[in-house]
């Protein structure tokens, strides 16, 4: 493994409340990671513009974007609204592209989903953050947090407190912190595949026929 460096994970929550439980979970994930050695970053989504309404040059896409590129793996914390993720959460991700030109800024990074439910234990939230995960091309680590009643769980100075709850969240932090390790070195061989290569090959090919024959890669047809 790889200690040349910190494992980079960033933090994305979904809640603008003062006292968000969301963000209360993923600061107190953040201090625990912190502790096994990784270095943490949060994109605080005040400001973020509807996808869409403004361009992608927008400073706050562009700074959500920049440290998608900067993570090796990411904390995704919602809270759980009407069933699904919050609005707000869904609102960063779709901001990150698949790719930017030849840059892919989520393509190999792990991930750990997490949710805070107002109510009973529930998984939906969590559910879905593992289907935009894998359609973000992240590595989804097998274990996540799902708390209830999280207005028990946190301490007047936002902390956690000691609970079985807290247990499970030391438990996803530490798994995506080796997970990160493990694989951060390896995400070039785990993410080629024999479509992309195939691609390239023909492009290539054209690109040569063309030249040969006097051609810009534009008047192929």
């Amino acid at each position: 493994m790889n200690f040349d460096h910190k494992p980079r994970i960033l933090f994305l929550y979904g809640s603008l409340r003062e006292r968000s439980y969301s963000r209360l979970l993923a600061e107190e994930a953040a201090r625990i990671i912190e502790g096994f050695g990784a270095e943490v970053r949060f994109f605080h989504p005040h400001d973020l513009p509807l996808h869409g309404s403004v361009p992608d040059t927008h400073p706050k896409v562009q700074e959500l974007r920049e440290l998608s590129q900067w993570s090796e793996g990411q904390v995704w914390s919602s809270p759980e609204m009407h069933g699904q993720v919050s609005g707000l959460l869904k609102l960063q991700i779709d901001w990150i592209p698949l790719s930017m030109g030849a840059v892919r800024p989520t393509q190999g990074r792990t991930l750990a989903v997490m949710q805070v439910c107002g109510g009973s234990q529930s998984y939906n939230a969590v559910n879905t953050l593992r289907i935009l995960g894998r359609w973000m091309r992240m590595f989804t680590i097998p274990n996540q947090s799902s708390v209830p009643k999280a207005y028990q769980e946190f301490n007047e100075d936002g902390t956690m407190k000691d609970s079985l709850y807290r247990d499970r969240v030391v438990d996803v932090m530490e798994e995506l912190y080796k997970f990160t390790l493990l694989l951060r070195d390896k995400v070039d061989y785990l993410t080629d595949r024999y479509s992309e290569r195939k691609e390239a090959t023909t492009k290539q090919t054209l690109e040569i026929t063309n030249r040969a024959l006097g051609l810009d890669s534009g008047q192929s047809s």
